[in-house]
C-alpha cells in the first residue's frame, strides 16, 4: 500500500473536511434559535472518515451511516439544501422534511442513516449481498460508532460477510465514548480490530483524524473487496468535539475532562491537513480563505433558502409509511 497521495487528492480531501466543518458549525450556532426540531448529532472532530472513506467509493456504491451521519452524507455527495431542509422540517428536505437529523438518506445517492444502534450494519451486509448476487464490482460500506460493536448484530453481521465473501467494508468510528460511558468500562482491554480480525477478517486500526491515511488505508481494501478480497474492518481511532447529542460543548460533563477534549481538538483532522498542505506548498492561505467564504455563501444561503422553503402538508401525512 502506497503511504502518499497526490496533492490533488489531498486537496478534494481538505475541502471535504472544511466544507463539513463549517456547515455543521453554522448549523450548531443557530440551532438554539428552536427553528429546527430535531435532535442533532454533530460530526465536530470527526470529518476524516467520512472524508477519506467516501473519497475511494464509485458510482453504485452504498453507504449506510449511523445517527451521527451528517459527515458520511457530505462526503458521500449529498444537496447541502437537501439537507438544510430536512434539518428544518420542510418539504423540499432530502426526505421531505420527515427524516430530520438521524434519519438523514439521500437515495438517489445510494446514502442511509438510522438511529438504532448497529441497525443499518446488517442492511450493509444486506446490500452487499445483492451486489455479490448481481455479480456487480460495487461494494457497501457500513459507518458506525465504537458502542454499536457491542450489539450482537455487529457479531452476526460479520459472520454471515466472512462466510459469505461479501463486498462489505465495516467503518468504525471510535470515538471513545457510548454517550458518556467510556470505552474502557464497556469492552475489554484488547483493541476492538483484533477482536474482528481474530473472527477472520482483514482488519486494521488507524489514526481517524489523518484523512490521507484514512483514504489510503479505505483505497486498498475497497480495491481489494472489488477483487472478491470479502469483507474488510477499519478501527478508525477519532474523538467528537461537541455533546454526544447537540450543538453545545460539554466541558462541565463529568464523564470528560476539559482537558481531555482540548487535547483531542489540538489533532483536529481538518487543522492538521490544512497545516500540512500550507507547509508543503501544496496551497495557499489566501486560496483556502476564499474557499471558506465561497462555502459560507453557500450555507447562509441554503439556510435562508430552507427558512422559506414550504412545510409537508396533510396530503403527505401518510406518504412513505409502511
Amino acid at each position: 500500500m502506497k503511504n502518499t497521495i497526490s496533492k490533488t487528492i489531498a486537496l478534494r480531501l481538505l475541502k471535504k473536511m472544511i466544507r463539513i466543518r463549517m456547515a455543521e458549525e453554522r448549523i450548531a450556532e443557530i440551532y438554539p434559535q428552536g427553528e429546527m426540531r430535531t435532535p442533532t448529532h454533530f460530526s465536530v472532530g470527526q470529518e476524516a472518515v467520512s472524508a477519506g472513506v467516501c473519497d475511494v467509493l464509485k458510482k453504485g456504491d452504498a453507504v449506510f451511516a449511523s445517527h451521527r451521519c451528517h459527515a458520511a452524507y457530505l462526503a458521500g455527495g449529498g444537496d447541502l439544501n437537501g439537507m438544510v431542509a430536512e434539518l428544518f422540517g420542510r418539504a423540499t428536505g432530502v426526505c421531505g422534511g420527515r427524516s430530520g437529523s438521524a434519519h438523514l438518506s439521500s437515495p438517489g445517492h445510494n446514502m442511509f442513516s438510522a438511529p438504532i444502534l448497529g441497525g443499518l450494519i446488517p442492511v450493509a451486509v444486506g446490500a452487499a449481498f445483492s451486489f455479490a448476487m448481481d455479480k456487480s464490482k460495487n461494494i457497501a460500506v457500513a459507518f458506525f460508532g465504537d458502542a454499536a460493536s457491542e450489539e450482537g448484530v455487529f457479531a452476526e453481521s460479520l459472520n454471515f460477510a466472512i462466510i459469505k465473501k461479501l463486498p462489505v467494508l465495516f467503518v468504525c468510528e471510535n470515538n471513545f465514548y457510548s454517550t458518556n460511558i467510556h470505552l474502557s468500562q464497556r469492552q475489554p482491554d484488547v483493541p476492538l480490530y483484533q477482536r474482528v480480525k481474530s473472527s477472520g477478517i482483514e482488519s486494521v486500526n488507524i489514526d481517524g483524524n489523518d484523512a490521507i491515511k484514512v483514504y489510503l488505508r479505505a483505497k486498498d481494501f475497497a480495491s481489494k473487496i472489488r477483487l472478491g478480497g470479502g469483507p474488510k474492518f477499519i478501527e478508525c481511532v477519532t474523538y467528537r468535539h461537541l455533546e454526544h447529542v447537540g450543538p453545545n460543548y460539554d466541558f462541565d460533563n463529568p464523564y470528560r475532562t476539559e482537558k481531555e477534549v482540548r487535547s483531542w481538538m489540538k489533532r483536529c483532522p481538518v487543522k492538521r491537513l490544512r497545516k500540512h498542505m500550507i507547509n508543503t506548498g501544496a496551497v495557499t492561505e489566501s486560496s483556502l480563505v476564499s474557499f471558506e467564504k465561497k462555502v459560507m455563501r453557500e450555507i447562509d444561503k441554503a439556510i435562508e433558502k430552507a427558512r422559506n422553503d414550504p412545510w409537508p402538508g396533510a396530503k403527505d401525512l401518510l406518504r412513505d409509511v409502511y
